[in-house]
Order: structure tokens, then C-alpha cells, then sequence
């Protein structure tokens, strides 16, 4: 099995590049959709940000106010570490699962871990990946797509943006850097070639 990392901060078109790995037979891991499942009603991790921030980051049935607790961390550091600490955790181990099961399945398999916050997470390199793979875009553009294309307004974009890491500290952890300042055509042509050299026998 080899085990990438995929990593990228907001709007940098790592979606694009994780589902064009999945077209070529990756099996992807997405952290995102993790982070989801680990704050359902019943899961420890819900009752654990609810005891932290209060029962004002739930709706009426139970489920989590993603908006209100957004407002509550994408301005507030502190709290947005003692929310990752709950969260981060909780998504690691059930990601170790998935990609135990890949294994599993498939001895040879190429697992995507599609992490957003690798960086915020681990704070380095991962021991246990076989490659760090970074898309990069310029922080001009970025804003550019989050207020274009996701309707953000230029301050909400830079607060997001902000909240991340910086594009130095995910440059510092690659392996691998796929540049997606320009088209979506470019980007997909340097994922097909990222993939091909991946799969050559006896790389990594």
C-alpha cells in the first residue's frame, strides 16, 4: 500500500485534485467528511464541544450549528485549539481505520488521505506517509474563488484564510507541490502526471 497525504488550505483546488486521484483508482480518505461523522448526536466528540462551548452550538434537533460554532472560532484562536483538540483526534482514529481497511482489501492499494489541516494537525511530517503532496495557489486567488464562487465577502475570505496555515508552513512538509494558479485543465494535467510517475513499479 502506499499512503499519500493530500493536503491544501481553502480554495486551492485540492477537491479537484482528490477527486481526479479517485478517477485514476485511489481509494481517498477525506478528512473533511470524517470530520462530519465525528460530531453526529451520539458521538463523544459532539458532547465534548457542547460541554466546552455551550449548549448555543446545537440546533433544536440535536445536530451541530456549524454556523454558530463557526462564528465562534473562526475569530477566537484559543478556542478554535480547544475545538481542534476535540475534533483532530477523534477524525486520526477513525481515519486510521479506513485506511487499515484499504489496506486489507487491497495490499497494493493507493490511499489518499485528503487531510485539509495536516499541518494544524500534526504541526510536521507524518511518519507514516510515503509522500506529502501540497496544492498551492496564491492567496490573491484564493480569495478571489471564495468570494466568486462560495459567495464569501472579502473579510469572511481572509478570516477563513487566516485561521489556517500558511502557505510556507504546508510548502515546509511536501514532497510533492501541484501549482494551481492557473487553469483547472493545468491542474488536472499535473495530477495525471503526478499519478503516472506515482505508479511506476518500484516508486517508493
Amino acid at each position: 500500500m502506499k499512503l499519500i497525504a493530500l493536503t491544501g488550505g481553502i480554495a486551492s483546488g485540492k477537491s479537484t485534485v482528490s477527486a481526479r486521484l479517485a478517477e485514476h483508482g485511489a481509494v481517498i480518505v477525506d478528512a473533511d467528511k470524517l470530520a462530519r461523522e465525528v460530531v453526529e448526536p451520539g458521538q463523544p466528540a459532539l458532547a465534548e464541544i457542547v460541554e466546552e462551548f455551550g449548549e448555543q452550538v446545537l440546533l433544536p434537533d440535536g445536530t451541530l450549528n456549524r454556523p454558530a460554532l463557526g462564528a465562534i472560532v473562526f475569530s477566537d484562536a484559543a478556542a478554535r485549539f480547544k475545538l481542534n483538540s476535540i475534533t483532530h483526534p477523534a477524525v486520526q482514529r477513525r481515519a486510521q481505520e479506513l485506511i487499515a481497511a484499504a489496506r486489507d482489501a487491497d495490499p497494493d492499494a493507493v490511499v489518499i488521505y485528503d487531510v485539509p489541516l495536516l499541518v494544524e494537525a500534526s504541526g510536521a511530517r507524518h511518519p507514516g506517509f510515503d509522500k506529502v503532496v501540497v496544492v498551492n495557489a496564491r492567496r490573491e486567488e484564493r480569495i478571489r474563488r471564495l468570494v466568486a464562487e462560495r459567495g464569501l465577502t472579502q473579510q469572511e475570505a481572509e478570516a477563513r484564510i487566516g485561521a489556517q496555515a500558511s502557505d510556507e508552513q504546508r510548502l515546509a512538509v511536501a514532497d510533492v507541490v501541484l501549482d494551481n494558479d492557473g487553469t483547472r485543465e493545468d491542474l488536472l494535467t499535473a495530477v495525471d502526471a503526478f499519478w503516472e510517475a506515482l505508479t511506476q513499479p518500484g516508486v517508493l
